[in-house]
């Protein structure tokens, strides 16, 4: 962890959620009140496994994505859906209009998903051990890009797929407030790879979000940390200044 040592700075809620990244455990994310105000199952990409999944479609609901690091995305090539069924337009005129425009998010300026992908491992992609393989080897190939590798994402992953790949803003909780940078912010934080699953939790009562004090009672029951977006920028916002020169910040985002 750059210009950090033993989690200084840190509230000790972060410092639990980065000891909890770490481990490989999940953890609960709520973005805010004024945005989406949704509360996501987290947990670091390659540390997942069947049940994680399990648990996810079970308690959570809702999709079960991966965040992935912006620079990553970038050399692998992984381009906005939106962007996709733009240049699908020229096909199809319908397509077209279909395209998110201002004003149609409430909470935001545009959605981060990229496309969805099975690893070419799996059979189907759907079962809670093919997404499992998928999300794992998505991390993987995060770590390779970062650390300079050569990659062909195309030999092992294939689309239409079951895992939906989330692009992260560039400047992260800077520019864009989603789990989508809140998540890929504390893997910057926490020093692993960048590459993070997250699940919005739905209300089996009512069908919509599951309520803030409803996600931290769960929390509570199942051990496990509940984090606001809020502690998270003011954590990554400590993070970002430790790193002393804006060279050396760049060259930290190139390697890691």
């Amino acid at each position: 962890m750059t210009g950090m040592t033993g989690g200084q700075g840190y509230s000790n809620n972060i410092v639990k959620a980065i000891d909890a990244i770490r481990q490989g455990k999940m953890f609960l994310l709520f973005d805010a009140e004024g945005r989406e105000a949704e509360t996501d199952l987290t947990i670091l990409a390659q540390a997942v496994k069947p049940e994680d999944v399990k648990l996810m479609r079970k308690d959570g609901g809702g999709l079960i994505c991966v965040a992935l690091d912006p620079v990553a995305c970038e050399e692998i090539g992984l381009p906005f859906m939106a962007d996709v069924v733009r240049s699908a337009h020229e096909c199809s005129s319908t397509l077209g209009t279909t395209v998110e425009k201002g004003g149609d998010l409430r909470y935001d300026s545009r959605s981060s998903f990229s496309i969805w992908v099975n690893h070419r491992d799996t059979r189907t992609g759907i079962p809670d051990n093919d997404r499992a393989i998928t999300i794992k080897k998505l991390g993987d190939i995060v770590e390779q890009v970062l650390a300079g590798e050569e990659v062909n994402f195309g030999s092992e992953f294939r689309t239409p797929g079951h895992v939906a790949t989330l692009r992260a803003a560039k400047g992260l909780v800077n520019e864009r407030l989603g789990q989508t940078e809140l998540s890929i912010a504390l893997a910057k934080i926490a020093d692993v790879t960048p590459a993070m699953v997250v699940c919005e939790m739905l209300d089996d009562n009512t069908g919509r979000a599951l309520p803030k004090e409803d996600a931290k009672a769960y929390a509570e029951k199942h051990e496990m940390i509940f984090i606001e977006g809020s502690e998270v920028i003011e954590a990554y916002n400590i993070w970002a200044s430790a790193i002393p020169t804006p060279s050396e910040k760049e060259i930290y985002y190139n390697v890691h």
